[in-house]
Protein backbone atom coordinates (compact mmCIF):
# COMPACT_ATOMS: atom_id res chain seq x y z
CA UNK A 1 0.00 0.00 0.00
CA UNK A 2 1.39 3.10 -1.11
CA UNK A 3 2.48 5.57 2.11
CA UNK A 4 2.88 9.08 2.40
CA UNK A 5 6.51 9.73 2.87
CA UNK A 6 7.51 13.41 3.22
CA UNK A 7 11.30 14.37 2.40
CA UNK A 8 12.54 16.50 3.92
CA UNK A 9 14.69 18.64 0.68
CA UNK A 10 17.80 20.08 1.93
CA UNK A 11 20.09 22.94 0.74
CA UNK A 12 22.98 23.15 -1.36
CA UNK A 13 25.18 24.26 1.82
CA UNK A 14 23.87 20.85 3.56
CA UNK A 15 26.00 18.76 1.27
CA UNK A 16 29.55 21.50 1.54
CA UNK A 17 30.67 20.87 4.77
CA UNK A 18 32.66 24.07 4.79
CA UNK A 19 31.62 26.84 7.75
CA UNK A 20 33.59 29.40 6.38
CA UNK A 21 37.32 30.68 4.73
CA UNK A 22 39.62 32.57 7.24
CA UNK A 23 42.33 34.28 6.84
CA UNK A 24 43.31 31.31 3.83
CA UNK A 25 42.30 28.34 6.51
CA UNK A 26 39.13 26.14 5.85
CA UNK A 27 37.25 25.89 8.54
CA UNK A 28 35.13 22.52 8.62
CA UNK A 29 31.63 22.23 10.43
CA UNK A 30 33.10 20.15 12.63
CA UNK A 31 35.86 22.68 13.89
CA UNK A 32 39.13 21.09 12.04
CA UNK A 33 41.34 23.56 10.04
CA UNK A 34 42.24 22.46 6.38
CA UNK A 35 45.59 24.72 5.00
CA UNK A 36 45.71 24.68 0.74
CA UNK A 37 49.08 25.17 -0.65
CA UNK A 38 49.99 25.26 -4.22
CA UNK A 39 52.57 23.05 -5.07
CA UNK A 40 54.99 23.77 -8.80
CA UNK A 41 55.93 21.05 -10.86
CA UNK A 42 59.05 18.63 -11.77
CA UNK A 43 59.85 17.04 -15.42
CA UNK A 44 61.44 14.04 -14.20
CA UNK A 45 61.85 12.71 -17.86
CA UNK A 46 64.06 15.85 -18.56
CA UNK A 47 66.38 14.53 -15.67
CA UNK A 48 69.52 12.31 -15.80
CA UNK A 49 68.79 8.74 -14.05
CA UNK A 50 70.99 10.05 -10.40
CA UNK A 51 69.10 13.40 -10.78
CA UNK A 52 65.74 11.21 -10.34
CA UNK A 53 66.42 8.63 -8.12
CA UNK A 54 67.83 11.59 -5.69
CA UNK A 55 64.39 13.39 -5.80
CA UNK A 56 62.67 9.85 -5.51
CA UNK A 57 64.58 9.34 -2.76
CA UNK A 58 64.37 12.56 -0.99
CA UNK A 59 60.67 12.41 -1.54
CA UNK A 60 60.21 9.12 0.11
CA UNK A 61 62.58 10.73 3.42
CA UNK A 62 59.19 13.68 3.58
CA UNK A 63 56.81 11.21 3.36
CA UNK A 64 58.38 9.04 6.17
CA UNK A 65 59.01 11.89 8.33
CA UNK A 66 55.32 13.29 8.39
CA UNK A 67 53.94 12.63 11.91
CA UNK A 68 50.39 14.04 10.17
CA UNK A 69 48.16 13.26 7.27
CA UNK A 70 48.37 15.00 3.84
CA UNK A 71 46.47 14.51 1.22
CA UNK A 72 47.71 15.41 -2.65
CA UNK A 73 45.36 16.86 -5.18
CA UNK A 74 45.41 17.28 -8.50
CA UNK A 75 43.04 19.55 -10.38
CA UNK A 76 42.96 18.44 -14.11
CA UNK A 77 40.58 21.34 -16.50
CA UNK A 78 40.41 22.13 -20.29
CA UNK A 79 42.30 25.14 -20.71
CA UNK A 80 40.08 27.99 -21.09
CA UNK A 81 41.88 29.71 -24.11
CA UNK A 82 39.19 32.78 -24.11
CA UNK A 83 40.96 35.14 -21.93
CA UNK A 84 44.16 34.96 -24.09
CA UNK A 85 41.95 34.96 -27.85
CA UNK A 86 39.99 38.40 -25.78
CA UNK A 87 43.79 39.86 -25.29
CA UNK A 88 45.02 39.22 -28.84
CA UNK A 89 41.63 40.57 -29.99
CA UNK A 90 42.17 43.73 -28.30
CA UNK A 91 45.88 44.30 -29.62
CA UNK A 92 44.33 43.66 -32.70
CA UNK A 93 42.15 46.25 -32.40
CA UNK A 94 44.55 48.97 -30.82
CA UNK A 95 47.17 47.39 -33.82
CA UNK A 96 47.88 50.73 -36.60
CA UNK A 97 50.03 48.40 -38.96
CA UNK A 98 47.61 46.53 -41.78
CA UNK A 99 50.70 43.74 -42.10
CA UNK A 100 50.31 42.95 -38.26
CA UNK A 101 47.01 43.15 -38.16
CA UNK A 102 46.74 40.31 -41.13
CA UNK A 103 49.37 38.16 -38.57
CA UNK A 104 47.69 38.45 -35.76
CA UNK A 105 44.18 37.65 -37.49
CA UNK A 106 45.69 34.96 -38.69
CA UNK A 107 47.35 33.72 -35.13
CA UNK A 108 44.07 34.40 -33.84
CA UNK A 109 42.31 31.92 -36.30
CA UNK A 110 45.38 29.17 -35.75
CA UNK A 111 45.13 28.90 -32.00
CA UNK A 112 41.45 28.77 -31.89
CA UNK A 113 41.80 26.05 -34.46
CA UNK A 114 44.53 24.08 -32.86
CA UNK A 115 43.07 24.26 -29.19
CA UNK A 116 39.35 23.03 -31.28
CA UNK A 117 41.39 19.67 -32.36
CA UNK A 118 43.51 19.05 -29.15
CA UNK A 119 42.47 18.38 -26.20
CA UNK A 120 44.41 20.43 -24.17
CA UNK A 121 44.67 20.84 -20.58
CA UNK A 122 45.53 22.26 -17.44
CA UNK A 123 47.14 20.75 -14.53
CA UNK A 124 47.14 22.59 -10.69
CA UNK A 125 48.89 20.63 -8.00
CA UNK A 126 47.89 21.11 -4.11
CA UNK A 127 49.06 19.99 -1.17
CA UNK A 128 46.04 20.11 1.88
CA UNK A 129 47.51 20.04 5.50
CA UNK A 130 44.83 19.15 7.87
CA UNK A 131 44.86 20.45 11.62
CA UNK A 132 41.71 18.54 13.71
CA UNK A 133 42.10 19.20 17.25
CA UNK A 134 39.39 17.13 18.02
CA UNK A 135 41.02 14.05 16.96
CA UNK A 136 44.43 15.00 18.63
CA UNK A 137 42.40 15.41 22.30
CA UNK A 138 41.63 11.27 21.26
CA UNK A 139 45.07 10.78 20.85
CA UNK A 140 44.60 9.91 17.12
CA UNK A 141 47.89 10.45 15.13
CA UNK A 142 45.81 10.53 12.17
CA UNK A 143 43.60 13.86 10.82
CA UNK A 144 41.38 13.88 7.79
CA UNK A 145 41.90 15.82 4.85
CA UNK A 146 39.94 16.97 1.24
CA UNK A 147 38.62 13.42 2.12
CA UNK A 148 36.47 14.15 5.15
CA UNK A 149 34.69 16.73 2.82
CA UNK A 150 31.72 14.63 2.15
CA UNK A 151 28.21 14.76 3.50
CA UNK A 152 27.16 13.69 7.19
CA UNK A 153 30.91 13.11 7.60
CA UNK A 154 31.20 15.55 10.47
CA UNK A 155 28.99 16.95 12.71
CA UNK A 156 28.82 20.91 13.19
CA UNK A 157 29.80 22.32 15.94
CA UNK A 158 30.06 25.84 17.49
CA UNK A 159 31.97 28.92 16.03
CA UNK A 160 35.18 28.94 16.80
CA UNK A 161 36.45 31.66 19.39
CA UNK A 162 39.19 34.27 18.44
CA UNK A 163 41.54 32.07 20.50
CA UNK A 164 40.74 28.84 19.27
CA UNK A 165 41.54 29.74 16.13
CA UNK A 166 44.78 31.59 16.78
CA UNK A 167 46.19 28.26 18.58
CA UNK A 168 44.63 26.08 15.91
CA UNK A 169 46.19 28.49 13.20
CA UNK A 170 49.59 28.23 15.07
CA UNK A 171 49.73 24.72 14.92
CA UNK A 172 48.69 24.28 11.31
CA UNK A 173 51.34 26.64 10.28
CA UNK A 174 54.15 24.35 12.07
CA UNK A 175 52.53 21.64 9.75
CA UNK A 176 52.75 23.82 6.90
CA UNK A 177 56.59 24.65 7.43
CA UNK A 178 57.28 21.01 8.06
CA UNK A 179 55.95 20.03 4.66
CA UNK A 180 57.36 23.14 3.05
CA UNK A 181 60.63 22.69 4.03
CA UNK A 182 60.24 18.30 2.81
CA UNK A 183 59.44 19.63 -0.54
CA UNK A 184 61.98 22.21 -1.07
CA UNK A 185 64.92 19.74 -1.00
CA UNK A 186 63.18 17.76 -3.93
CA UNK A 187 62.94 20.84 -5.80
CA UNK A 188 59.56 21.42 -5.66
CA UNK A 189 58.20 25.15 -4.29
CA UNK A 190 54.80 25.26 -2.65
CA UNK A 191 52.63 28.60 -1.60
CA UNK A 192 49.87 28.55 0.83
CA UNK A 193 46.42 30.07 -0.83
CA UNK A 194 44.63 32.90 0.40
CA UNK A 195 41.34 33.61 0.96
CA UNK A 196 40.16 34.53 -1.92
CA UNK A 197 42.40 31.52 -4.18
CA UNK A 198 40.81 29.06 -1.64
CA UNK A 199 37.23 30.11 -2.42
CA UNK A 200 38.04 30.61 -6.22
CA UNK A 201 39.60 26.87 -5.92
CA UNK A 202 36.14 25.29 -4.17
CA UNK A 203 33.89 27.36 -6.53
CA UNK A 204 35.59 25.64 -9.71
CA UNK A 205 35.48 22.05 -7.71
CA UNK A 206 31.43 22.53 -7.02
CA UNK A 207 30.98 24.27 -10.27
CA UNK A 208 33.35 21.60 -12.90
CA UNK A 209 30.86 22.87 -15.57
CA UNK A 210 31.76 26.75 -15.81
CA UNK A 211 35.16 27.70 -17.35
CA UNK A 212 36.88 30.42 -15.50
CA UNK A 213 40.56 31.74 -15.32
CA UNK A 214 43.28 29.07 -14.54
CA UNK A 215 44.03 29.49 -10.80
CA UNK A 216 47.48 31.83 -10.03
CA UNK A 217 49.56 31.93 -7.32
CA UNK A 218 52.48 34.47 -7.78
CA UNK A 219 55.08 32.92 -5.64
CA UNK A 220 55.15 29.19 -7.20
CA UNK A 221 56.67 29.06 -10.88
CA UNK A 222 56.23 26.74 -12.92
Amino acid sequence: MPTNTKVKAKGTQDFVPIKEVRDGLVILKDGSLRALLMASSINLALKSNDEQQAIIGQFQNFLNSLEFAVQFFIQSRELDIRPYIALLEERYVQELDDLMKIQIREYIAFIKDFTERANIMSKNFFIVVPYDPALISRGSGLTGTLGNLMPGSASSTGPLTDDQFEQYRTQLEQRISVVEQGLVRTGVRVAKLGTEEVIELFYKLFNPGELEKPLQVQQVAK
